[in-house]
């Protein structure tokens, strides 16, 4: 039976984990150049879109800032002795903190850097799988975006039959991810 104070612990961890998921690196890169990347492009909070807007360097910064969220959560929970699922489901909600920010409306960005930052910490040899099933299928696709559904398959499907159920909870952030980006895969299928 689960005592009440752990499962208290487990509602402030993932209660921080969205916290931490909601710092919007690109809405700040945005304000220091003294635009609103909400009003620009594709007008996703991204590195994706501060790079087309503000410069590689808003990329490079996005992109970085927003990985590290990925990680604190993993760094964090694993500080404080979580067990491996509830680490998992940390990611899941701090990727959900970036694509649902309750601050900006819950319009954030797509997760994808968050996600990385996430799966690199969590189990690096788990996240090679979600590489390789996205390298092998690019020169198929010509799409990076088509190309991460058919790695997100991969590393769903290494779950299964390596048996790290501890994991299975980051397929959930997989599914929000791949919404997220359906009007960039609907472009790509008509």
């Amino acid at each position: 039976m689960i005592k009440v104070g752990a499962l208290l612990e487990n509602f402030y961890y993932l209660l921080f984990c969205y916290f931490i998921g909601t710092f919007m690196s690109a809405w700040f890169v945005g304000k220091w150049y003294g635009i609103s990347l909400q009003q620009k492009n594709s007008g996703n909070l991204g590195a994706r879109n501060a790079g087309r807007t503000l410069g590689k360097w808003a990329f490079v910064i996005t992109l970085l800032f927003d990985g590290l969220k990925g990680a604190i959560v993993v760094y964090i929970g694993r500080f404080f002795e979580f067990d491996e699922i509830m680490v998992s489901f940390g990611v899941v909600i701090c990727i959900l903190g970036h694509l649902f920010p309750f601050w900006l409306r819950l319009k954030g960005g797509k997760g994808v850097a968050t996600m990385i930052g996430g799966l690199l910490s969590l189990n690096p040899s788990l996240f090679l799988m979600l590489i390789c099933g996205t390298v092998v299928t690019l020169p198929f696709t010509k799409s990076l975006t088509s190309s991460m559904v058919f790695g997100y398959l991969t590393y769903s499907f290494c779950i299964y039959l390596l048996h790290l159920p501890m994991y299975s909870p980051i397929i959930i952030s997989f599914l929000f991810i791949t919404w997220k980006h359906r009007e960039n895969l609907m472009k790509e299928v008509i």
